[in-house]
């Protein structure tokens, strides 16, 4: 299983965030969106994302749902703050507050030293999660941190943000869904990686897995794991646990648990189906995993 495609292919909510930010020194914007997943391409300019310069040409990921602050300087004091379903406020005595600009733009006005595009990313699914989970807070991309440079997705997406064409909301949820894949994957191949997509370059952890994510409801073993690999059980397990995280057998759990919950919310297999699909023996089994690991039962996710 691909983690990138699990994030884009899962069950997700639709209807990606995505706006145009023109702003004007001195500037500062709190984010306070609780968006699991929010890439900032700054386009003009530079700023700084919770005190971390960014300037023209560098892609910001962030983690959610903590909030973040883009400002032109350490010192200016917040003029907006932007909370859930994309409301604006500013602090009472704002001078300068930023306004809407029109069609998917917002900020100082049209001919500002300093644009962004900022598009949130609604993660749904567990196995998506999953991935969002092992990012960082906070990192911002240079173009020498990236394989291929998203130049030219970045530019598609900042045109069609001024289109207002029937199925418009759509074509900006693909558009993203493309820069996002591409972004992500290009920093996993790339000198910067992650410390989870460096744990799948590893020969022995990476092929393991490679091998759990294609075959989860296979009787896995951390004896069988290493001979896999070829190392010994007590090494294997000490790899693996360095490089992701976590021992062998809970990072196990943990992708079975995540598949059970994508197909128990977004289909209608029956428990016994799901558990032996993601290797449980019944659906006892399975929801006792859910109990002791989650603090919920199948049912509930399945009525949520």
């Amino acid at each position: 299983m691909d983690p990138i495609a699990g994030l884009l292919d899962g069950p997700r909510a639709r209807g990606a965030f995505v706006l145009r930010c023109l702003l004007e020194p001195p500037f500062a914007v709190r984010i306070e969106d609780g968006a699991p997943l929010t890439l900032v391409v700054v386009t003009r300019g530079s700023t700084l994302v919770d005190a971390t310069p960014a300037v023209t040409g560098d892609v910001v990921v962030l983690r959610g749902p903590a909030p973040y602050t883009v400002r032109s300087a350490a010192d200016v004091p917040d003029q907006a703050v932007i909370g859930p379903d994309q409301r604006c406020w500013s602090p009472p005595g704002t001078d300068r507050a930023p306004h809407d600009l029109g069609l998917r733009t917002w900020g100082h006005g049209p001919a500002t030293s300093t644009a962004m595009l900022v598009g949130t990313y609604p993660v749904g699914g567990e196995i998506g999660a999953r991935l969002v989970r092992s990012l960082p807070a906070l990192t911002v991309l240079r173009p020498a941190d990236l394989e291929a440079a998203p130049a030219p997705l970045v530019a598609l997406l900042d045109a069609e943000l001024d289109r207002d064409a029937a199925g418009q909301d759509v074509v900006l949820d693909r558009a993203l869904d493309l820069l996002l894949a591409t972004v992500l994957r290009s920093w996993f191949a790339g000198p910067a990686a992650p410390s989870a997509a460096l744990a799948r370059r590893d020969p022995a952890v990476g092929p393991a897995l490679h091998a759990m994510e294609t075959d989860p409801a296979a009787g896995w073993t951390v004896e069988l794991l290493a001979r896999r690999v070829g190392l010994s059980r007590a090494a294997f397990a000490r790899r693996f646990t360095t490089a992701v995280g976590a021992p062998p057998m809970a990072w196990l759990t943990d992708l079975r648990l995540s598949l059970a919950a994508d197909l128990l919310r977004g289909t209608d297999l029956t428990l016994a189906v799901i558990a032996d699909r993601v290797g449980y023996g019944s659906p006892f089994a399975l929801s006792a995993a859910f109990v002791r690991e989650r603090g919920t039962r199948p049912a509930a996710l399945r009525a949520g």
